[in-house]
């Protein structure tokens, strides 16, 4: 059974058809992709696009209002309904679509859940895993030629790179669809979309919550994105702890205070763990720390949610993680139902679907 998805309304004008890049054009006239998209006909019988999603390229968190997340999240709920609710766990909406992957930093959960997404909608992916070492990047290939050059394969990219503003710079260039899967230590926001409607589905608010944001809080690029969405809600209050070596970031600190968002540095995790609605925690990252091991090492370790932290959380409250984890969450915590981490990795695959049909589909 096809979920029938329903346009949203009043928010952006219709597509026009000659407004569109030239591949996508030509699939807007194509009659076979009606199934699975409940969109009206067009005078030629293919069709008609939904209203356009309000951004063109997703880059970082600061993109999207409250509004507009809900309008996302109601859409993942539809992708979910896709996945669970028919044999096969897909549409052919997106049949016809490529999307092409480039990963110029190892990725599992991102990676797979965006190809996941794509194949599970009825498109094509195109994928290079290793991109930094085994594309023409490897031979000097500025960045932009390599955008320039796959947007005339495909449809959307998907691409994670080690340089902090690396996706604006491929969208400055991309007359197709850009998303940011991670931009070395800047932002991961479909992390943060996916973080978020986590967030809301386990604990079923998002105005008032208490959340402690745990472990690289410098390097984190989750953490940061994570941290600009949420101050859309109101009455938001972050703890931060970290080791000194990683605290968080004066730029997250004072994008918070404008935004009236309470926050406060911690070093104690046992007492955050009892107040908040949300523990997040981090892996110490040594891709970051080039050279300086010292450093490291003294960060890692310093701070595990193990038991005895579980044990002082409140019923209602969960644990999160982007993943992979080291030995950050202790595996004894996986059975308690408030450790939503791998919960939180599947709903990855609800968003970016979600992401897909909107940014080639429309509303």
């Amino acid at each position: 059974m096809e979920v029938a998805l329903a346009p949203r309304q009043g928010l952006s004008p219709q597509w026009n058809v000659d407004d569109l890049h030239p591949r996508r054009r030509r699939w807007q006239q194509r009659v076979d992709c009606r199934v699975g998209f409940s969109g009206a006909a067009n005078a030629s019988g293919g069709v008609m696009l939904g209203r356009k999603f309000e951004v063109e390229h997703v880059l970082e968190a600061q993109q999207f209002d409250r509004e507009l997340l809900e309008g996302i999240f109601g859409v993942a709920k539809e992708m979910e309904a896709i996945v669970e609710g028919r044999s096969g766990g897909g549409s052919t909406m997106l049949k016809g679509y490529l999307m092409a992957t480039l990963f110029y930093e190892p990725s599992t959960r991102t990676r797979l859940s965006f190809e996941s997404a794509m194949k599970r909608l009825g498109g094509e992916v195109l994928t290079t895993e290793n991109a930094r070492e085994f594309s023409s990047a490897a031979k000097g290939e500025t960045l932009e030629d390599t955008i320039r050059t796959v947007e005339g394969y495909s449809d959307i990219i998907v691409m994670r790179h080690f340089e902090s503003g690396a996706a604006k710079q491929a969208a400055a260039v991309s007359s197709i669809p850009v998303i940011n899967a991670g931009d070395g230590p800047g932002q991961h926001p479909t992390q943060a979309l996916l973080d978020v409607y986590t967030i809301q589905r386990e604990t079923g608010r998002l105005d008032g919550i208490k959340v402690g944001l745990v472990g690289d809080l410098a390097n984190g690029r989750t953490v940061r994105s994570l941290a600009y969405l949420l101050a859309k809600y109101d009455g938001v209050k972050f703890y931060f702890v970290s080791p000194d070596v990683v605290k968080m970031k004066d730029d997250i600190k004072e994008y918070l205070t404008s935004k009236n968002i309470e926050w406060e540095e911690s070093k104690d995790l046992m007492e955050v763990a009892s107040k908040c609605d949300v523990i997040y925690q981090t892996r110490i990252q040594r891709e970051r720390f080039g050279d300086k091991i010292e450093l490291y090492n003294q960060a890692r370790g310093k701070y595990i949610v193990d038991r005895k932290v579980v044990d002082v959380l409140q019923s209602h409250a969960v644990v999160l993680h982007p993943l992979p984890r080291l030995d950050e969450i202790t595996t004894e915590v996986d059975v308690d139902p408030r450790a939503a981490y791998f919960r939180q990795a599947k709903n990855g695959l609800f968003i970016r679907m979600a992401l897909l049909k909107l940014l080639l589909l429309g509303w």
